[in-house]
């Protein structure tokens, strides 16, 4: 319950999906572009549409419920398909909720003790989050010796300038962020019918983490 399902992009798509239409043609994009992995959010109510519409239609895309805070989040999440979950952060109802729901989880954190606390719930990968505010680079340096057998998903603050000084790190899995899919873009092909533009952005993300370098 504690492993995420398999997916090969390094870069997780921190998604805000404002009308279930969208939800599709975002996700065939991605996967053009090499990414196979989204975090939906519950930030608007069109999210948990937009997951089981993305759950039902493109197999191929690993799809996340993200901002899950709430033992009623986690519910409704695995009603509609979501293969996974993210959160700002942890509590004890909401890390029992999804480990009786048998749903991959990786619950956000801030700082060391945080990260102790996790992983005495079993958990080896958690999003540090927001990773700008809690330190970023310098703490997850500083997190890598006493907690070396933690990985994590910084997010907030990561952006393709940046990606792979964090990717650089040997205990970051991968990074999360919003500059994938931005609002004006996405509403934008929304519009057109034209997905193209997110296409290029999760390529261009796709290739940069390959090559190892931030642009």
């Amino acid at each position: 319950m504690h492993t995420l399902p398999p997916f090969n992009s390094k870069t997780v798509p921190v998604i805000v999906i404002t009308h279930v239409d969208q939800a599709v043609p975002m996700a065939h994009a991605l996967l053009a572009g090499g990414i196979d992995v989204m975090e939906i959010t519950l930030r608007h109510p069109a999210g948990l549409a937009a997951i089981e519409a993305v759950a039902k239609a493109v197999p191929a895309m690993c799809v996340g419920a993200g901002t899950v805070t709430t033992r009623d989040d986690v519910a409704r999440v695995v009603d509609v398909g979501a293969t996974f979950a993210l959160s700002p952060g942890m509590t004890d109802s909401l890390v029992q909720a999804v480990q009786d729901a048998k749903l991959p989880f990786v619950p956000g954190v801030m700082t060391p003790g945080e990260v102790m606390r996790a992983r005495d719930f079993g958990y080896g990968l958690v999003k540090l989050f927001p990773a700008s505010q809690a330190g970023g680079l310098g703490m997850l340096k500083a997190m890598g010796g006493p907690l070396s057998d933690m990985r994590f998903c910084p997010t907030g603050g990561v952006s393709l300038a940046n990606m792979n000084d964090f990717l650089a790190l040997p205990n970051v899995a991968m990074v999360g962020g919003s500059w994938l899919t931005p609002a004006n873009v996405v509403a934008a092909a929304a519009a057109s019918g034209d997905w193209s533009a997110i296409t290029a952005l999760a390529q261009e993300a796709t290739d940069q983490a390959a090559h190892g370098t931030s642009s």
